[in-house]
């Protein structure tokens, strides 16, 4: 018997040395003034987001040039569905509007759909995701890898939860959606100046293709 006991703890040991040799997963990155998003919403509240760029570097840049520009000020909450969503970032309120900006490339990667976790909408196309993104009210796994999640919401999680519900099924907001307020980043302060948004110009046209000479005419046959 305590020659059975003695291989027993002699396994746990061991056990316990291979835990110890597992690498932990990587920590997220210490927050960065630049990297946190805060949201004023008429629900009532501040809602505060710690943006990924280190997963998501091209759609963290996208909202926070928007939100520089203001372009999300007064932006209403026009789908939102009990238990999934709530979706903005469109200055029509249809979700079918967005930025002047170019669509972006999709960034699906590995941060799961939980609670709090804000992603980039987009249409049935991957590389769609312009302006509109949307906060997970519960997790949703069916999402993961498919949209690219940018962020998490930190603090003011009651806000989001505060956001009038849509129609059921599709989840549009009839009448007297919430709305966003007011966005601004940490490092910039809530009353920064606004910065305009840089359209880009339009990819010029190819010139036309020249016209191809005439073919010489064929020698006529002497009389």
């Amino acid at each position: 018997m305590r020659l059975l006991k003695l291989f027993l703890v002699s396994l746990g040991l061991l056990a316990g040395m291979a835990v110890a040799q597992v690498p932990p997963a990587a920590p997220p990155p210490a927050p960065d003034p630049q990297n946190i998003l805060h949201l004023e919403l008429s629900t009532g509240g501040e809602v505060v987001i710690l943006m990924r760029p280190d997963k998501a570097p091209a759609s963290v840049e996208r909202v926070r040039t928007l939100a520089r520009a203001g372009f999300y000020d007064g932006v209403v909450f026009h789908r939102v569905i009990e238990g999934f969503m709530a979706q903005t970032g469109d200055p029509k309120g249809t979700g079918e509007g967005g930025s002047p900006l170019p669509d972006l490339k999709a960034e699906f990667n590995d941060l799961p759909h939980l609670r709090g976790v804000v992603s980039m909408a987009r249409t049935d196309q991957p590389d769609t995701a312009n302006s509109q993104f949307f906060i997970c009210f519960q997790p949703t796994v069916r999402l993961d890898r498919k949209y690219t999640a940018f962020g998490r919401v930190t603090s003011g999680m009651q806000f989001v939860d505060a956001i009038k519900r849509g129609d059921p099924i599709d989840g549009r907001v009839a009448d007297e959606p919430s709305k966003i307020v007011r966005v601004w980043i940490e490092a910039d302060g809530r009353d920064a100046p606004r910065i305009p948004l840089v359209i880009p110009a339009p990819a010029a046209a190819p010139p036309p293709a020249a016209e191809p000479a005439p073919a010489p005419e064929a020698p006529k046959p002497n009389p």
